[in-house]
């Protein structure tokens, strides 16, 4: 399908890889921007979803669980955009040691072709928990995790024209930290900093990127994604379960070190502006 912009020329395009929570609402935001979209999901079964919002929909399965192996001839509709940006979740919390094999899998589908950008989704789990201000400079193998993804963004780091993107804590619709931790006690750590960001500066973070490469913008090879104000964790999650109308969590006198992720350089490279400079913020938005 071809998408014509408005002064007749055709749409530049985007592959989504990787259609979940972040990458379905990312997708409908550059429909509604005049891209045209390509997207996929695991399932068949899930594909309309992605139709009914004027998405091209394909099905792909990476890595050793898949009912099928991907073809490439099948997918060349999926990848041969302008763009490409792949938001596959590690699922480190399953000891999915394989993610590196399911991006290069992937790498290998895109059979060689040059993108304008290729945005790669990261997280700010590569910083170790140290008392410091991390910049994109700081990231530590300290932990078989954190070592699972930095090997992930080094093959994103040896592609062309690659944007590493590391999200700090991710919060939104139906996805609100009240409840994280409402009701519990002797909770440690009250002093930690709080990293958060919100869906919406994710989406609207990654359609800067693009459009800055675009306009012929320099765009750094790694930025940090998290609102530019921290509370602590007591101050917050009391906070957000109070929102809801549910027990604040009890903290103890335990204090642990607490990282401050620094994302402003988006900011200054780019003029991204925050629309949710504080966790607090946030709490009337998810």
């Amino acid at each position: 399908m071809n998408v014509t912009a408005k002064n007749g020329a055709l749409a530049q395009s985007v592959a989504l890889v990787g259609c979940g929570w972040f990458g379905f609402a990312l997708a409908k935001q550059l429909v509604h921007e005049g891209y045209r979209v390509t997207g996929c999901k695991r399932s068949v079964d899930e594909l309309s979803e992605l139709t009914t919002a004027g998405i091209e929909a394909y099905s792909l399965q990476l890595g050793s669980d898949a009912l099928s192996a991907p073809d490439a001839k099948a997918l060349a509709g999926l990848f041969q955009t302008d763009y490409l940006v792949v938001n596959i979740p590690p699922r480190l919390k399953r000891g999915n040691a394989a993610y590196v094999e399911e991006l290069q899998q992937l790498i290998a589908l895109t059979q060689g072709w040059q993108y304008q950008q290729i945005v790669f989704i990261s997280t700010t789990g590569v910083y170790p928990a140290q008392d410091k201000l991390m910049t994109e400079a700081d990231a530590v193998a300290e932990s078989s995790d954190s070592q699972i993804l930095l090997d992930a963004e080094a093959l994103f780091q040896a592609q062309t024209n690659a944007c590493i993107v590391r999200f700090a804590g991710l919060v939104g619709p139906n996805r609100h930290p009240g409840r994280f931790l409402a009701g519990k006690t002797d909770v440690s750590g009250a002093n930690i900093s709080v990293n958060l960001v919100h869906l919406d500066d994710c989406v609207r973070a990654v359609s800067t990127i693009i459009a800055a490469t675009r306009s012929g913008l320099s765009v750094a090879p790694i930025y940090n994604l998290c609102a530019p104000l921290h509370p602590t964790k007591s101050e917050f999650y009391q906070a957000a379960a109070q929102s809801l109308g549910l027990v604040a969590p009890e903290f103890n006198q335990q204090s642990m070190p607490s990282k401050v992720i620094q994302a402003d350089a988006i900011v200054t490279d780019l003029g991204f502006r925050y629309q949710y400079a504080s966790p607090l913020d946030m709490l009337a938005a998810c």
